[in-house]
């Protein structure tokens, strides 16, 4: 691995964290040359998983689209970057396991939805009134009712 400081190619590996699923490992690296630390990521390279959207389109699944779109919801909220990871990391990982090829964008929305309500209200309002498309305030309003708010 080439060291992204000096270019040095000879690193040392003082820790490595394999992701629960075991599709990803972190491992942390010190450069033989100028002593410093980066991180370095490990992957299985899996066939591209499509997101069929509402439209008919396709796109392939990005990961940070999806970490981005519940981050935001999430914003302001008690919800550590590593729940959110964490969501993020379960989701992907029921998406494969149930997935060859294909899957629907409400299909993810769904996964994104049931997550959110277990955690935190506020942050599944904020998805659902976007991910449901709420046209007016009456849509947030029984929808806060049907969540016990």
């Amino acid at each position: 691995m080439k060291c992204p400081y000096c270019g040095y190619l000879k690193d040392k590996v003082i820790d490595s964290r394999e992701r629960e699923d075991g599709l990803l490992i972190r491992r942390r690296r010190l450069c033989l040359r100028c002593k410093k630390r980066y991180t370095t990521y490990e992957e299985i390279d899996l066939s591209p998983l499509i997101v069929v959207k509402k439209d008919g389109r396709r796109e392939k699944f990005n990961r940070e689209k999806l970490f981005m779109g519940i981050q935001k919801a999430c914003e302001k909220r008690p919800i550590s970057i590593e729940k959110i990871n964490k969501i993020v990391e379960d989701i992907e990982s029921q998406l494969r396991q149930k997935y060859e090829n294909e899957v629907s964008s409400k299909v993810i929305g769904d996964l994104v939805i049931k997550k959110l309500k277990k955690i935190d209200k506020i942050a599944y309002i904020r998805f659902a009134s976007v991910y449901q498309e709420f046209k007016d305030v009456n849509q947030f309003i029984k929808e806060i009712k049907k969540i016990g708010g």
